[in-house]
């Protein structure tokens, strides 16, 4: 298992990933521990506004479905990967074999990955560069450097604007947006303002074939029914779950939506 949430409390949460057990701050938990402290204090390193590490690498790499991802102890508290995405890689990996995949913000490129690996072609767009370097890596430690995946550093929406205009489409689209970024040359992007734009050029790019849309989303103030909505706005027809992203019933991190076409 390369992750377990051990506890939660006090407004943290106590995580391992791989072997190294790390304790973070998370304000939304407002309930009181379980383990005692003596169990809390046996973390490897607890972010306190920066990483205080006390017996580990601040890099290090975990196997995750078959690929080997690289972890790091970032400044802004995050690692690389958000492992309640566990069932959308594993949903992902059974849908996507022989298709034309499009990853936007695709962060270090764990999705992308898993679509490689089960036989798709792939184009995973990020607007930061060190963090679309980050994902070639994971590419290479998991021996995936011959799967055909298009990396891309440019804002999402000019992107997808731009394969309208040429006519390009995919079969399948994942989407990982912020609640706030910028793109690589400075172009704002705001979760309720900029995702309905970008999903009306979405839906021009999608197949007469396509096979799925997902939606995640993380520290926005939009419930899981925003992108139900979004998703049923397209009017593709088809089946639209969505829902919470959420960790050993304890902890809930996120929203989904998800839109399947049924063939």
């Amino acid at each position: 298992m390369f992750f377990k949430l051990l506890d939660t409390g006090d407004g943290e949460r106590l995580e391992q990933f791989g072997k190294y057990i790390l304790r973070r701050p998370d304000p939304q938990i407002i309930w009181k521990k379980t383990l005692t402290a003596e169990e809390w204090g046996k973390a490897n390193a607890v972010f306190d506004g920066e990483w205080k590490v006390v017996d580990m690498p601040r890099e290090w790499d975990i196997e995750v479905l078959g690929l080997t991802v690289e972890l790091r102890l970032t400044p802004f508290k995050h690692t690389g990967i958000f492992p309640e995405q566990e069932e959308q890689w594993r949903w992902i990996s059974q849908k996507s074999g022989g298709l034309n995949i499009l990853n936007l913000f695709g962060y270090t490129g764990v999705a992308s990955l898993v679509a490689a690996k089960a036989g798709a072609k792939v184009t995973h767009v990020d607007g930061s560069k060190p963090t679309i370097t980050w994902a070639k890596l994971n590419q290479q430690r998991s021996a995936l450097s011959d799967k055909p995946i298009r990396w891309i550093l440019e804002d999402a929406i000019k992107f997808v604007e731009r394969e309208v205009r040429r006519g390009n489409k995919y079969d399948g689209i994942i989407l990982d947006p912020p609640a706030f970024g910028h793109g690589p040359e400075g172009e704002t992007w705001q979760f309720n303002k900029s995702l309905p734009r970008l999903m009306t050029a979405c839906k021009q790019l999608l197949s007469e074939n396509a096979k799925f849309v997902i939606i995640n989303a993380y520290a926005v103030s939009s419930s899981a029914l925003t992108l139900k909505n979004l998703l049923v706005d397209m009017n593709l027809g088809g089946h639209v779950e969505y829902g919470e992203h959420v960790i050993d019933d304890k902890l809930s991190t996120g929203i989904w939506g998800r839109w399947e076409a049924i063939h």
